[in-house]
């Protein structure tokens, strides 16, 4: 639950002084990698567990002004177009109210140029009657090279058009908004709380962070790069316990699990790889994995495959035989579901950030982890959410290439050829739910037989057990 969002008066600016939902703003000059950076951010924030939403400008614009013509719309004395920009924006901003207000959501992302000192202070007013935070994300670039990247890559205006003429409009598009932009300044903006990213990365000027949500942000935004990169997920090799159809535990490989290490170590061999990375948990069937490809490689805590509890090292019929309930009750929210004694797929989630982190800071690797924590780190560079995240499925002997592209993800799936057992278990039927609920009925009677007996009869009366 959020506290109360009743500004106070700081100086002339009113703030909220508890976990108001935040609004980032973008701020920058078209082609500066404000979408790819919006983008990110927001898969970044949904992955960690907090509600986030982008709302691209430009997306608004483009579905009121169905056919582009080119740069004379974004003209500063165009005023048709400064209309119906300044409508697309209010639009976006009144969905962003009702994202943050009444939808539940804990983060808008603000997706245009504002680069004004007056369209921000539009903004800052907007959030205020809200009772919204505002934290500005500026992206600064002067880089020729990347600025022509952006272009051809990033804009949809420009789908059906050679490079050349895209290229040769946009550059007038951005003349357009040159003459007009005002960046954040230190002395001006300095109680403004932002991140300044320059030249991608290069450097970064952060001013007045005022709460947790912010730090996350600022933190995730000086991890991450544009440096062309692959990164290779596998499992380990089929292990023994596998092989048996139980869970978790520390086993070793079998011998089919042996055999794809040695099929791994040639498929990397085969590709190639300029300084490759290799990273394993602390675990016996990734260590020995690793091992085969005959170089260095990293043992992560993190990346341990999650604690089964009091389960590990049973089958899944075991756990419904001797524990129904927990059975039960994980098909019913496999995410949030926690083992006894053991962890969750949210749990798991929160251990590997760290992991994501440093992978965001790499540039090519190779991890070879398991299948839970495989799924959280597909899931964050496949946008996946919560409820898909644990049916995502990652067999045995197969390496998945992702590689970073535009506004997403590249995926190649692999198979190396070794046969393994299958250990994926599809979502459950609604039939299975029901039946859960049946079950609850059923018994019923004899939790409150338990709750009773435990509970001591008040004075003088007697238990209605």
């Amino acid at each position: 639950m959020r506290g109360s969002c009743r500004p106070r008066n700081t100086r002339d600016r009113a703030v909220c002084t508890t976990n108001c939902p935040t609004l980032i703003v973008t701020v920058g000059l078209p082609a500066r990698g404000k979408t790819y950076i919006s983008k990110k951010l927001t898969r970044y924030l949904n992955w960690i567990g907090v509600p986030t939403k982008e709302f691209n400008v430009g997306q608004y614009r483009r579905e009121c002004v169905k056919i582009y013509k080119s740069f004379e719309f974004f003209r500063p004395d165009n005023e048709e177009g400064l209309k119906i920009r300044r409508q697309c924006a209010l639009a976006a901003l009144n969905d962003v109210r009702q994202y943050l207000s009444v939808e539940g959501g804990q983060v808008a992302v603000f997706d245009a140029t504002n680069t004004t000192r007056e369209r921000r202070a539009t903004i800052i007013k907007f959030a205020e009657q809200n009772g919204f935070k505002v934290f500005f994300v500026e992206s600064v670039c002067e880089d020729p090279d990347v600025i022509a990247e952006n272009i051809v890559v990033s804009s949809p205006d420009y789908i059906h058009c050679n490079t050349e003429d895209a290229v040769e409009d946009f550059m007038k598009r951005i003349k357009c908004y040159e003459t007009s932009y005002q960046p954040l300044d230190e002395v001006l903006d300095r109680d403004l709380s932002y991140i300044k990213i320059m030249d991608v990365g290069r450097r970064y000027l952060v001013n007045r962070v005022v709460d947790h949500i912010q730090s996350r942000i600022v933190y995730y935004l000086m991890n991450i790069h544009i440096t062309p990169r692959s990164i290779y997920l596998c499992r380990h090799g089929e292990s023994d316990l596998n092989t048996k159809g139980r869970i978790g535990g520390d086993a070793a490989l079998s011998a089919r699990g042996k055999e794809f290490a040695k099929h791994l170590r040639k498929f990397i061999q085969d590709q190639n790889i300029k300084d490759l990375k290799v990273w394993t948990s602390q675990m016996k069937r990734t260590i020995q994995t690793a091992e085969a490809l005959g170089a260095p490689y990293e043992q992560w805590k993190s990346l341990n495959e999650i604690d089964a509890g009091v389960c590990e090292e049973m089958m899944y019929e075991e756990i419904q035989e001797h524990f129904p309930l927990e059975f039960a009750l994980r098909d019913q929210d496999k995410y949030r579901y926690r083992y006894p004694k053991g962890e969750s797929y949210e749990d798991l989630v929160q251990r590997l950030e760290p992991v994501i982190m440093e992978l965001e800071r790499q540039e090519n690797v190779l991890v070879i982890c398991h299948q839970a924590v495989m799924r959280c780190l597909l899931a964050y560079f496949l946008d996946k959410t919560a409820d898909e995240l644990p049916y995502l499925k990652c067999p045995l002997h197969t390496v998945l290439k992702l590689t970073p592209v535009a506004y997403g993800c590249k995926v190649e799936s692999v198979c190396l050829g070794v046969e393994a057992v299958n250990t994926h278990r599809d979502r459950p039927e609604q039939f299975v739910v029901s039946s859960f609920h049946q079950w609850l009925t059923d018994h019923t009677s004899l939790f409150v037989h338990v709750v009773c007996s435990l509970a001591p009869p008040e004075p003088g009366s007697r238990a209605q057990c």
